[in-house]
Order: C-alpha cells, then structure tokens, then sequence
C-alpha cells in the first residue's frame, strides 16, 4: 500500500527558529521529537520569500512568476495543475485544510479581519483538491472562519486557529479513504504577534537572545524583541497543536513539516519578508517516513516538493531528490517577481541563486545585489557584491544558470 501523505505547512516560520535547530528562544518539544525521527533537510529553502509566491510554486512545481503568479493579489490561475492532481493519478484521495491565500481578494479592504477570512473559494479553485476546508486568508490567529465541502457558507470557530484546523484535518483524516495525500496550511507564526496564543507566553523581551546581525540598540532592536516574544509565543502554541494532529494518525504516515518562508526580525535592521537574506529564504523541513532519520545538507527548495511527494507516492523517493539534484548545479533558486506594496517588505525585484557554502543576488537588471559566503560569513555581515575580484565568477554563475 502506498503511505498516506501529510503536509504541514506553517507561515513565517524561518529555519533558526526550532529549537532541534539550536534556537535558545524556541519551545518546540514535538517538533524535536519529529526531527529526531525525520530526515532534517538543513539548507531548505523557500523558491519566494513571500506567501502566495511560495505557494503557488510548492503546490504546482512551478516557480513564480511561471506559474501565473506574478503580483502580491494574483490568484492561482483556473485550471491550474497542482500536486494534488498528480496524486489524484496515482489513485489517492485528497485533502486540504486552512490557508489558501491563492484566489481573489479585494484590494481596498484591510488584508487583517473579516472581509478576507469570509472570502469564499468555490469548488474548482481549490486546487483539485477533493476535500477542502479552509479560509482564504485574514490572518486571523484565533476564532477563524472556514467554509469548504462540509462547511458550504463560513463559518467561525471559537479557540486558536492552529487547534482548529489540527482538530478539524484530524476528525476528517480519518474517515478518508486511504492511500491520501493533505495538505495542513498553518497561518502561525505570522503577525500579528501580540495575538493571544492558547495561553502561551513568549520569553521575557529583554532575555531574548537575538541573532548576532540584529543592529544593537534604538527602536530596531525594541522592535524586534517585542515581535519576537509573540512570535516564540505563537511558535510554542503550534508546536503543541501539531503534535496534536500527528499523534492521532498511524505511525506510519509519512510526514513533512515546512513552512513557506521566514521572517527577518531585525535582521540587518529589516523586519518582515520579501528578503534575500538567511532570515528569510530558509525554511525547516522535516520528512518523516521517507529513509532513515538523519541530516541531509543538499540543496532543496520547496518547488520541489511536489515532484518529491509524487517519488515517496510511487516508491522512489531517493531516485526523485537525486534526480532533481543532478539538474540543479549544486545550488537552489530563489527570487521575488514583483515588489509588495506594503509596510517593511523587500523593496526590489530580485533573483538569485544559494548554496550552503555561498549566494548570490542579482538586481533586475543582472548587477550583483548580495553576495556572501556563508562558509565564513553565515550571517551575512559582509556583501561581496562589489568586490571587483569576483566579477568574472559573477558572469560564469550568471551564464551557467541564465540568470
């Protein structure tokens, strides 16, 4: 029998932030325990630093703007094909649960509240998702609403959004016919991060122990220990709920748990998303029942997550990563196709390339951006960018990935 097949997808949850990671702040009891039973994909990445950029791709193995995803408000075309249709092909059942954050939205109302958690998705905008019950955003942390195939109007639950949708996907999951494939989107740990967190509280703001590149001193550092207790807040509250969630399914399941990019939290003085930097574009990943437990340190990137889902599905997991890196040149893609007009976003549209040993940034226009070495650097202290010396490699990365 093939495995039945879990995502679990959070929001803004950057790979420093675990505490399997080596995260001092963070309170992740279950998701250590996972990491200790998964393969630990160390230098994950996101393909987009931004929500529905990485979601579409991580959804149709296709990176943004190709995808039809170009700008902040742009919905996953019609007749999109996602990895829930590849799995459908291979005879699973099919399900998705929480945030959608990929049909239209109205661009004059507030982003936070209502007027977006209310949006209704019809059926063949999903996704193809056969079972879907979700919300399409409103960053609504606690008493969501969810509307989908049991729930044909919204409707709004009491308690913390993360227990709600866990509590939901596992009532449903269970009654699913198996082999399935779902898909658990998670809006934790985004803002707003004073949001009550089921009775969590984050570490006391001045103890907090912050990156070595978050500037020291003024409104940026007090800013960033302020979001930060919430964040770790949230982080903990979560942890609990999925532990909750995978506690209830067979041993065997096999479980991934990521997110779809991080948050940069005074990192370089730069709060939210859209980043280039280490912050930003890293993401946990953890597989659970797809090999032996372990480190990989090979470049991955969510677009890929859809063709790997498809390899474990068919028995050929290893085969696929190693396909897929042997078309990859040693490094992962990253980059934004458009600048989100909002508060404390990235201000440029830019692509690159990273590795563990190293990234580079280019401008629109191909200048170098960023460069580091994250051997030495990790970071990101020191931009290389303008060092004259690296120019000729600059043009050799740049040729060789048509960049």
């Amino acid at each position: 029998m093939p495995p039945n097949i879990l995502w679990i997808v959070t929001t803004q949850w950057r790979a420093q932030a675990c505490g399997f990671s080596g995260d001092p702040n963070a309170r992740t009891p279950f998701l250590d325990k996972l990491a200790a039973q998964s393969v630990d994909y160390t230098q994950a990445v996101t393909p987009h630093p931004f929500g529905p950029f990485a979601r579409a791709a991580m959804l149709t193995g296709v990176a943004s703007p190709e995808n039809g995803v170009r700008g902040y408000f742009d919905p996953l075309p019609a007749g999109a094909r996602t990895v829930a249709h590849e799995m459908r092909d291979r005879s699973y059942s099919t399900a998705f649960f929480g945030k959608w954050h990929l049909y239209e939205r109205d661009r004059r109302a507030s982003l936070t509240g209502e007027a977006h958690a209310r949006i209704v998705v019809p059926p063949e905008r999903r996704g193809g998702f056969e079972l879907w019950e979700g919300f399409e955003s409103g960053f609504l942390l606690n008493n969501p609403w969810l509307h989908g195939s049991r729930l044909p109007e919204p409707v709004r639950f009491d308690g913390y959004q993360s227990d709600v949708v866990c509590e939901r996907a596992a009532d449903a999951l269970r009654m699913l016919g198996a082999p399935w494939f779902a898909v658990v989107s998670l809006e934790a740990p985004h803002p707003p991060y004073d949001a009550p967190a089921a009775g969590f509280r984050g570490p006391d703001p001045a103890t907090l122990a912050l990156r070595p590149n978050v500037p020291a001193g003024g409104e940026g550092e007090a800013r960033a220990r302020r979001e930060l207790a919430g964040y770790y807040a949230h982080i903990g509250a979560t942890d609990r709920a999925i532990g909750r969630l995978v506690g209830g399914l067979a041993p065997e399941t096999l479980i991934v748990f990521t997110s779809v990019h991080g948050d940069m939290h005074g990192s370089h003085g730069l709060f939210r998303k859209g980043w280039p930097h280490e912050e930003g574009v890293r993401v946990p990943l953890l597989v659970r029942g797809a090999g032996p437990a372990g480190r990989d340190d090979g470049p991955v990137s969510l677009v890929e997550l859809a063709r790997m889902t498809a390899g474990w599905a068919d028995g050929k997991g290893g085969q696929t990563i190693q396909a897929i890196r042997a078309g990859g040149l040693g490094v992962s893609r990253i980059s934004m196709p458009s600048v989100v007009r909002l508060p404390d976003q990235c201000d440029r549209i830019w692509r690159g390339v990273r590795s563990a040993a190293g990234k580079l940034v280019l401008n629109a226009d191909g200048s170098p951006w960023l460069c580091f070495d994250l051997t030495k650097d990790p970071h990101e202290m020191r931009n290389l960018a303008g060092d004259p010396s690296l120019a000729a490699e600059f043009r050799e990365i740049r040729a060789a990935l048509r960049c």
